[in-house]
């Protein structure tokens, strides 16, 4: 039966292992690459490889990084276009928010029900799918409900022009956006 002190003994075993994995060793080993023609090449010179590591050359680039060019404006430290996300946000702000990811680019709103229409509530998800201003960058996804005659929420259709002009609405404010950008 295993006591405390074997418990210990395992514990301090696994201290020195895992600090013993930390050496400093130099262990550059050189792999062959494989030809095209089947035979194998000596791996290449580090020195000759394009720096860079696993978030590609520039590493993470935060908040928009050094260089934008024109092909990212609007885009920030987010993984989406900031004026689309910003202008989503703006445009539902009358709607409870539920979640939201800034990486992911969804935005998902809680039921909202108007004082004026108590009896129907609305849902609002809105994916932007791209990093550059476009119209095809956005799409919204509405969900509507009526209280039934048994007091139950009833799922009722949307129609496609309601989800155009929320869909409008928000690029217009997006476009707005970026002319103050633009202006400052």
């Amino acid at each position: 039966m295993f006591g405390l002190r074997s418990g210990a003994r395992l514990a301090s075993a696994l201290a020195v292992l895992a600090l013993a994995a930390c050496g400093s060793a130099e262990t550059a080993q050189q792999y062959p690459q494989q030809r095209t023609n089947g035979g194998y090449d000596p791996a290449p010179d580090p020195s000759e490889q394009p720096e860079g590591g696993l978030f590609g050359p520039d590493g993470i680039v935060l908040f928009g990084g050094k260089d934008r060019n024109a092909e990212d404006a609007g885009s920030s430290g987010i993984g989406v276009n900031a004026l689309l996300w910003r202008a989503s946000l703006d445009t539902l702000s009358f709607m409870p928010l539920a979640s939201a990811d800034p990486f992911g680019g969804v935005i998902i709103t809680d039921w909202y029900s108007s004082p004026d229409r108590p009896s129907e509530r609305m849902k609002a998800t809105v994916y932007i799918l791209d990093r550059r201003l476009r119209a095809d960058g956005l799409k919204v996804a509405l969900f509507r409900q009526q209280i039934g005659p048994e007091r139950q929420w009833i799922d009722v259709p949307v129609s496609a022009e309601t989800v155009g002009q929320l869909e409008n609405a928000i690029l217009t404010r997006a476009r707005q956006l970026r002319v103050q950008s633009l202006g400052q």
